[in-house]
């Protein structure tokens, strides 16, 4: 059968994401990815979770100890600014984003494309072999269409030869439906890429 969107996200993560492992939910909102995320990796592994606006880093928080997850750093920042918070000396095993704005919140606070592109560039140049980056790409609202061209610009120049680039939508829905891209590092990185 075929996945919802979310829930395909969520399996590409589990192929890719083990226990003990660092990985970074950039988009935290009401903390479904994070709580996801910490699972996988398990009380040895760590989630740094993004988000700049207080109400989802409050959900998020919420939902964190509702769940006694305790291996999650919440950070109230950009995402652009992972790399400030990230371990220097690890690499980064996976990461979702969620884009757009958060539900039930400010329609006005969204994702940019400036910041996701410079989000994900610093991820891919941290991501161990095998390792994905999972956006799922919301466009039907205003800033969306550019942020979503943004991204597919910056994706499609990535090297075949060390990125395998996946997209994933149903065609056939109404109003802008969402979708996934995913990026898998096929090659090792090199140290102080």
């Amino acid at each position: 059968m075929l996945k919802g969107i979310l829930n395909y996200a969520h399996y590409l993560l589990e192929g890719s994401i083990h226990s003990g492992e660092k990985v970074i939910d950039a988009t935290c909102g009401n903390g479904n990815d994070t709580l996801f995320l910490s699972k996988l990796v398990g009380e040895k592994g760590h989630v740094y979770a993004f988000d700049i606006q207080d109400q989802a880093i409050a959900n998020t928080r919420k939902a964190l100890i509702n769940n006694n997850c305790s291996n999650v750093s919440l950070i109230h920042d950009s995402h652009e600014r992972i790399l400030d918070y990230f371990p220097k000396d690890k690499e980064v095993a996976g990461a979702i984003f969620n884009l757009g704005y958060l539900p039930r919140s400010d329609k006005s606070v969204i994702t940019t494309p400036d910041s996701t592109v410079s989000a994900v560039n610093a991820i891919l140049n941290r991501l161990k072999k095998d390792g994905l980056v999972v956006l799922v790409v919301y466009h039907g609202h205003e800033g969306g269409k550019e942020e979503k061209e943004g991204l597919l610009k910056y994706l499609l120049q990535l090297d075949q030869k060390q990125f395998n680039v996946l997209r994933y939508g149903f065609i056939n829905q109404k109003n802008d439906p969402p979708f996934i891209l995913a990026v898998q590092r096929k090659v090792a990185r090199i140290e102080n890429q």
